[in-house]
């Protein structure tokens, strides 16, 4: 059985190892502390972020889609980033893609054992048409859950660009991913729990990944969303704005 001690993610951090004896002020610093180092660690990683939104924005100009696979945390940031670019670019829904492990039930409850199905990934990306036109995203804070690593299997048989985002050195992901994306996030305030740095030096990646691609294709003028959908008031009345600034 794989040992999951030796995992950066899995490492006890000594800063909190008495965060139960504490006043809830002192609690909430040590976990602000801790936050504070993510920003950090992702900005050590930017040249490969840039790579990656490279390889997306051509994808994106030659017809292709973005998908992103995960499991638990993981999974659910990736979804909820490609959930976010129609409102947000006015693209149609298949541009950017998120997969989750056990479907989307997984988003809300946890799907046992789905994260550990090396072929299911696969059997997702094939009922999605995934090809070679495509780019993948697999993230895992380990970097070594095999839905994932069967996803960017199945990918590079095909010939796809794939792009892994991780935060453990040396991860599995990382030795197979055309595009290997690695903040060290350290050891979590809660040992094991990657849903806090990991997953928000994930969520800033991500971010930055279809963001910049989008800005490439040209869908922000300045700094501004252009092409936002008006589906709410708040919405409409940015529309009017951006309009006022642009001149339409």
């Amino acid at each position: 059985m794989e040992n999951f001690s030796t995992l950066t993610t899995e490492k006890v951090n000594p800063a909190t190892a008495h965060i139960d004896e504490c006043t809830t002020l002192e609690m909430v610093k040590l976990i602000n502390d801790e936050d504070k180092k993510v920003a950090a660690a992702v900005e050590g990683v930017l040249p490969e972020v840039a790579r990656a939104v490279d390889a997306i924005a051509e994808s994106f100009s030659r017809g292709g889609r973005l998908f992103y696979i995960g499991a638990g945390t993981s999974g659910r940031l990736g979804v909820l980033d490609a959930s976010e670019c129609p409102p947000t670019f006015g693209v149609k829904p298949d541009m950017v893609q998120g997969l989750i492990a056990g479907g989307e039930g997984a988003l809300i409850r946890a799907v046992e054992g789905a994260e550990d199905n090396f072929n299911l990934a696969a059997e997702d990306l094939t009922n999605r048409n995934f090809c070679a036109a495509d780019v993948l995203v697999g993230i895992t804070a380990s970097g070594r859950t095999p839905y994932v690593l069967g996803g960017v299997d199945f990918a590079k048989k095909l010939g796809a660009i794939t792009v892994g985002v991780s935060c453990v050195e040396d991860s599995a992901l990382a030795k197979v991913v055309d595009i290997a994306i690695t903040p060290v996030t350290g050891a979590e305030a809660l040992t094991g729990s990657t849903r806090m740095k990991a997953g928000t030096a994930t969520k800033m990646i991500l971010n930055m990944l279809t963001t910049a691609a989008m800005i490439k294709i040209g869908k922000v003028r300045g700094n501004l969303m252009v092409c936002v959908q008006a589906t709410n008031d708040k919405l409409r009345d940015r529309i009017k704005r951006i309009n006022a600034m642009i001149g339409t």
